[in-house]
């Protein structure tokens, strides 16, 4: 049985400021680091606040060890002081009156004095805060209140810890900080973390688990690999930042050779077998930004492979620290009523090193290849 097991219901009625909304979702989690991604207001930190015992559900039942922290159906809800859970708030949340010190003591003050100094001492030493113990929150930066929070969250040694966008508004060397601060967490007390995000990169980057939130629900979890290369719908390739999603028609379906070909408006491509299409069958289907590969055309007849090419013009270069993203103008032979080409665009991302050996700029007479095995065809129908 999972550390953690809830199920969630509930409802908001739609106000003068904000539209009707329904929570419902269903989650497992183990020890190790959950990552809650979604838009904003897809009811990510609403699930955080029902766990800690702020939001009562209408419906559901939460489990912690075993143990039932809420039940909808017998009526049991316990208040948050005896769930056992840890919670670091967008905010930090730190009393601004008292010192670093008394805020960790403050969930401690239970133990005999000793012991309670031991404790703080302890935190203090292991977030690097034994300089500021005597400080109040508004003489810390940020990230010294970020430390302090989670150091405030983990002294009364949590059964589970909920962190809600911990580095929001921190600079890049701080988030840093943070996620080798997370790893030493998810080390140290082998906890279910729940965390939650909209950034990307942050929650693919700390996560050993995805689970994505669409209006109020879960619409797919998994490993965070696993999401990246087959997200379960256009809704969610788009959540992720994958623009290169496009539609076209089976044409031809291969299984013997492991092979579906589809056509598009402009171009065709060869993806593995579809078992259950049909020749005509409309499909959407995407490929991530970094597996779209440049390639000059000069070296196009010596390539036997010479997967799914395509030609296309740099239309665009967003430079970046480390990386170059590229919109593609996709070229077809087919025109317009206004007699120019017909043409749509798709993107790549290729580090600053392969940009500069390549010559990129705005050249024309390039093409991409589009491996096979990186092209996700949607198991669901789009429109």
């Amino acid at each position: 049985m999972a550390l953690l097991e809830l199920t969630l219901c509930k409802s908001f009625l739609p106000s003068a400021s904000a539209p009707g909304f329904n929570l419902d979702i269903s989650l497992s989690c183990e020890a190790g680091v959950t990552v809650l991604f979604g838009a904003s207001g897809s009811g990510k930190t609403l699930t955080l606040d029902s766990l800690a015992g702020f939001l009562r559900p209408e419906q559901g039942r939460i489990l912690l060890n075993n143990e039932i922290l809420f039940d909808a159906e017998s009526g049991l809800c316990q208040p948050p002081q005896r769930r056992g859970i840890g919670y670091v708030f967008q905010n930090y949340a730190l009393f601004p009156h008292m010192t670093v010190g008394q805020n960790l003591a403050f969930g401690i003050a239970r133990l005999p004095t000793l012991e309670r100094h031991r404790k703080v001492h302890e935190m203090l030493e292991l977030f690097g805060l034994t300089a500021l113990a005597t400080r109040k929150p508004h003489e810390l930066s940020g990230g010294e209140k970020q430390r302090a929070s989670i150091a405030r969250a983990l002294i009364t040694e949590p059964r589970l810890l909920l962190l809600d966008e911990p580095v929001r508004g921190l600079d890049y060397p701080l988030r840093l900080d943070f996620y080798e601060v997370l790893r030493n967490i998810r080390q140290k007390y082998q906890i279910p973390i729940l965390l939650v995000t909209h950034d990307v990169q942050e929650g693919f980057t700390l996560a050993e688990r995805v689970a994505v939130y669409e209006a109020g629900r879960i619409v797919q979890i998994g490993a965070p690999d696993e999401i990246c290369l087959r997200p379960r719908s256009t809704a969610v390739a788009r959540l992720l930042g994958i623009s290169n999603i496009f539609s076209g028609t089976v044409e031809e379906l291969d299984p013997m050779s492991d092979c579906t070909r589809i056509r598009t408006s402009l171009f065709s491509i060869t993806v593995p077998y579809l078992p259950g299409r049909l020749r005509g069958d409309t499909v959407w289907f995407c490929i991530p930004q970094e597996h779209v590969l440049l390639v000059h055309p000069s070296m196009s007849k010596s390539d036997q492979s010479r997967e799914n090419r395509i030609p296309v013009q740099v239309v665009e270069e967003i430079v970046t620290p480390n990386t170059v993203r590229l919109l593609l103008r996709v070229q077809g032979a087919n025109t317009t009523s206004n007699g120019n080409a017909a043409s749509f665009h798709m993107e790549s991302e290729v580090s600053r090193l392969v940009y500069k050996k390549m010559g990129l700029a705005k050249q024309k007479d390039w093409l991409v290849a589009l491996p096979k095995a990186f092209i996700h065809v949607f198991g669901e129908q789009e429109g």
